[in-house]
């Protein structure tokens, strides 16, 4: 294979999307904290001082959105309107609905084997050895950049950052190699400056310093790879007006951001504000589970995994597993291999995964993939020694 580029992308947690994602899994999260039962599907929508809460739940709890909602945008940084937001001052509107009878009739059951999938779609699961956390090295580097914009804002060492950002990473391959970092875009929003640097450019020239010194090359110093030192900070010479007043934000939007950077195959399905007995989440986590495990069990260099599923029935409608000519087992075996060793009826991914605890709110920021943390259940590799016994 010849050699080519792969750029990957992330987003910081005040990017107004995954404002609303923030919102959405931090409403989930409330009502699993009161009831693990809870059955949420919870959409959001963020524009100039206002916040929209809408779905559809089923829930033994009771949430206060608007006091949700305050407090998320608080942590995430939104204070004051020159930010992008004011959460002591924003509207806030809650429409939220109880979840159709027809869906519950389908997705209860005594017998967790037994519960139906809450809708029909394909997921899908991918693990590689390009990082430590089996994960691709563009969107790895990429959510780094971003999680230490929000650190250094958080811990105050870079106080004139503000919440919205992005980052950008272009990587060269040869074959499945990656062989250097050929580029680095980032965009952050900052303080009005002028006065302080006399000019756009002076401020300019002052935010590419910093972001250069204190963010990008942390980043692209812990790992293992050359590159170039072609940066690129906030191209369009001044990002001070950002967050939902500037461009309004929606749950769900940022899906490849959210998984494989466009790396891997994506399902189509996003994951915040849905509760586990959504496949769209619950076994998305279930198929990285799969692909991390096999990689780690040093079955394959690379494995992707597939599931599919009908509303209300249990049974997945398709499983594959591929390790694209990496494996040691042939795909067919590998397939019927943890077929037999991982769950894969939504009720049963639930359960071994422990999906019903509050744990959402972290992931709507910065991946739900290649990130070490004992909440993050599907990374885990404690199926490693079962799927060597079993070869």
């Amino acid at each position: 294979m010849s050699k080519y580029l792969f750029t990957s992308e992330s987003v910081t947690e005040g990017h107004p999307d995954k404002v609303c994602d923030a919102i959405s899994d931090a409403i989930l999260d409330n009502l699993l904290s009161q009831d693990e039962e809870s059955h949420v599907a919870c959409e959001t929508l963020a524009t100039n001082g206002l916040v929209v809460v809408s779905g559809e739940i089923r829930s033994n709890g009771n949430v206060d959105v608007e006091r949700v909602v305050k407090d998320t945008l608080a942590d995430i940084g939104y204070t004051d309107d020159a930010r992008g937001m004011d959460n002591a001052a924003v509207e806030v509107r809650a429409i939220l609905n109880e979840q159709s009878p027809e869906i519950a009739q389908g997705v209860d059951a005594e017998d967790v084997s037994e519960q139906g999938a809450g809708d029909q779609g394909l997921m899908f699961g991918f693990a590689c050895r390009e990082t430590p956390e089996l994960m691709p090295l563009p969107i790895q580097m990429a959510q780094r950049l971003t999680e230490r914009l929000a650190t250094l804002r958080k811990n105050n060492v870079m106080t004139w950052l503000r919440p919205d950002g992005k980052s950008q990473v272009t990587i060269e391959y040869d074959g499945y190699k990656p062989t250097r970092v050929t580029k680095v875009v980032i965009a952050t929003q900052h303080d009005d400056m002028i006065d302080k640097y006399g000019s756009e450019s002076g401020e300019l020239e002052f935010v590419k310093k910093e972001v250069i010194k204190h963010v990008i090359l942390p980043v692209l110093e812990q790992y293992d790879i050359p590159y170039e030192q072609e940066f690129i900070v906030n191209g369009t010479g001044r990002f001070v007006y950002g967050g939902p007043a500037a461009d309004t934000g929606l749950t769900g939007r940022k899906i490849i951001v959210d998984t494989y950077g466009g790396y891997a195959l994506h399902g189509g399905g996003s994951f915040s504000g849905k509760d586990p007995s959504k496949v769209d989440r619950s076994a998305t986590y279930m198929a990285r589970y799969i692909a991390k495990n096999v990689v780690a069990a040093d079955l394959a260099e690379r494995c992707e995994v597939q599931l599919s599923y009908s509303i209300g029935v249990a049974e997945p409608t398709s499983f594959y597993v591929r390790t694209l000519d990496t494996g040691t087992l042939s795909d067919e075996k590998l397939t019927a291999l943890c077929r037999k060793v991982f769950p894969l009826r939504p009720g049963e991914i639930v359960k071994h995964l422990d999906l019903k605890k509050p744990r959402y709110y972290p992931t709507a920021a910065y991946g739900h993939f290649g990130r070490e943390d004992e909440n993050f259940t599907w990374e885990k590799t404690d199926m490693v020694d079962i799927l060597r016994s079993a070869t």
